[in-house]
């Protein structure tokens, strides 16, 4: 296949990498900054928000190995090599990676729910349950395509083999 038509995919990848990023870079260190300074004034509060950034920065590094193996797929894609075992390794990859995003985020929502508590912001819970349900079906879709690619390569090689 040529490069350019994979391209569109390849451009919505890095977007999407682009916003985390800028948070990870930029927001994140404010609000530290923020409890930070709460907790000079004796707020005990700091320690949830640290934790939810934490868990945060910790599930960025699946995000962004995910968004890697996207982009190794689409290169699979160019080469014509779609139909391989490496595909279905990448699809594994990504399926992976979006469960453990799932569970950091299930792990962070007690956190989220006191700072909704504290902050009277309920919206923040519905913020945390939606990136962990994103992730659940970003991992339930990976494990379909592995499930559909590993069947068409197996039916590929039966092919193969019947001459």
């Amino acid at each position: 296949m040529k490069l350019g038509s994979t391209l569109f995919l390849r451009i919505a990848v890095n977007l999407i990498g682009v916003p985390i990023l800028a948070l990870c870079i930029f927001g994140l260190p404010r609000i530290a900054i923020e409890a930070f300074a709460q907790t000079g004034r004796g707020s005990e509060f700091t320690y949830v928000v640290l934790g939810i950034l934490f868990l945060m920065y910790i599930s960025a590094i699946p995000f962004y190995f995910a968004l890697y193996q996207a982009l190794k797929l689409l290169r699979y894609i160019d080469k014509n090599e779609a139909f391989s075992q490496i595909s279905v390794k990448a699809l594994k990859n990504i399926r992976s990676c979006a469960i453990l995003i799932s569970v950091f985020y299930m792990v962070a929502l007690p956190f989220i729910y006191v700072v909704a508590e504290w902050d009277d912001a309920p919206g923040l819970i519905v913020i945390g349950l939606i990136i962990t349900f994103a992730s659940m079906v970003i991992a339930v879709f990976a494990a379909v395509l592995k499930k559909l690619l590993q069947e068409a390569i197996d039916i590929k090689s039966e092919n193969d083999l019947t001459v």
